[in-house]
């Protein structure tokens, strides 16, 4: 079953266009501007007391490290885990971020316009080609 016409002239066919045009701008820019969100998260994690810190980027990369020299007295069982705990923190940390960003864009996205429906296109383009003639 075809689907009225959504609008009656060609001066509406413009405008309807130019509206999808703006629509799909504001929607690529919004993911665009999450993208770079997400390039510039930063995330901390902590572990040993604050003795370890390390910090990672919007996509889970590590991107520094400290660590306080007292927390080369841990046995190095310890240390490891509580280095592991750190990164762990510091990367779940920046990927909620990221997710939170990338949840945004994604319903701003979603006002991305609906596409023609393909009968009516076919009807449109047929009506203009016979106006031409």
């Amino acid at each position: 079953m075809s689907s009225p016409t959504p609008w009656p002239d060609e001066a509406d066919d413009l405008r309807h266009l130019e509206r999808i045009v703006r629509q799909t701008e504001e929607v690529m820019r919004g993911l665009r501007e999450a993208q770079a969100a997400i390039g510039a998260v930063t995330a901390e994690g902590r572990g040993a007391g604050g003795m370890i810190r390390v910090a990672a980027d919007g996509r889970g990369r590590l991107t520094g490290v400290d660590l306080d020299p007292r927390v080369m007295r841990l046995p190095a069982g310890a240390l490891a885990t509580e280095a592991l705990k750190a990164i762990q923190d510091a990367q779940e940390a920046a990927g909620r971020q990221a997710q939170e960003i990338a949840e945004r864009a994604r319903e701003h996205a979603e006002a991305f316009p609906e596409p023609l429906d393909e009968e009516f296109v076919r009807r449109r383009v047929e009506q203009v080609a016979r106006e031409i003639e």
